[in-house]
């Protein structure tokens, strides 16, 4: 083997970095569906730890794909099954867009994750030839760039992929091009600096485990694990409904501070709370499915309840 021959079996311990990465995902999105149906506290999935989290589990996919694509074409470019590859991705990509688009058309998911993948893959074999130093440099200025730069003209959503737009538009997974291709290029950098390393290994573990095995259909795994948890948890609201009361007052308390202080904000939503649940408003209010009968009922609570 060659100085600049890259290995052509599969590596166990790649695969097991995917899968890791995979589960993580899992798990965060099974809270994020929690978060959706009310079962645990209002935006807890978009804040905090929860988002650090979901940003940590980003960049994990898109280092192992950088580290990847050098595996797969550092030796010399493939141009078939690159193009197959991207083929699926793209049409992945596509797939998530339009599902997104019908079941939550405030939030399309316009350049997820896969997304930025497949562009960051065109991009990477750019990179097969430059030095290793050379790519970790422009990674670092790619994840750096955007929290300096922005610009209003890129805020449209068929630019806002691009990474530097001011006010981009909501969407429930946002990955853009900079800085998450920062992540991308580091890993291809790192994957040229540990070939040598590499070339010494022996498959670690010798045998596939379940790690592996998620790893190596990371694609299918990522497509189906959403719709069934989102589909396990709405089923359970069949059974066990959610009580909306904590997100009422989460939602009720972020708003009224806005214009009024927290303690009179506390008392306000604590009255119309039980005021909603007494004439059975609460579920069709969180549902957003109140008439205009209840809208009227809903102005003489708000006043009642401003006026203690």
């Amino acid at each position: 083997m060659s100085e600049t021959t890259v290995p052509r079996r599969r590596i166990h311990a790649i695969d097991a970095a995917r899968g890791i990465a995979l589960v993580a995902m899992a798990i965060y999105h099974f809270t994020w569906d929690l978060d959706f149906f009310g079962y645990v506290r209002s935006g807890l999935a978009t804040t905090g730890g929860w988002a650090i989290f979901a940003h940590l589990i980003a960049g994990s996919f898109l280092f192992v794909a950088g580290y990847s694509l050098w595996m797969a074409q550092g030796g010399g470019i493939r141009m078939v099954s690159f193009l197959k590859r991207l083929g699926i991705l793209v049409l992945a990509s596509l797939a998530i867009s339009i599902v997104s688009w019908f079941t939550t058309p405030d939030a399309v998911i316009y350049f997820g994750i896969l997304h930025n993948i497949a562009v960051a893959s065109i991009i990477g074999l750019f990179f097969l030839r430059v030095p290793a130093l050379v790519t970790l440099v422009v990674a670092v200025v790619a994840l750096i760039l955007p929290h300096y730069v922005s610009f209003d003209a890129l805020d449209p959503r068929w630019l806002a992929w691009i990474g530097m737009a001011a006010h981009p538009p909501s969407s429930n997974d946002y990955v853009p091009l900079f800085p998450w291709i920062g992540a991308f290029l580091a890993g291809l950098a790192v994957s040229k600096l540990s070939l040598d390393w590499l070339k010494r290994q022996k498959q670690v573990p010798k045998n596939e485990n379940i790690l592996n095995f998620f790893g190596r259909h990371s694609l299918v795994f990522y497509l189906l694990h959403q719709p069934i948890l989102f589909g396990l948890v709405y089923a359970a609201t069949l059974v066990v409904p959610p009580d909306p009361s904590p997100a009422y007052l989460s939602s009720c308390q972020a708003s009224c501070e806005r214009t009024d202080d927290a303690a009179f904000c506390a008392s306000y939503c604590a009255c119309t709370l039980d005021t909603l649940k007494e004439e059975g408003l609460l579920g069709p209010l969180m549902r957003n499915q109140t008439t205009e009968q209840d809208a009227v009922a809903l102005g003489r609570i708000s006043m009642m309840c401003s006026s203690r």
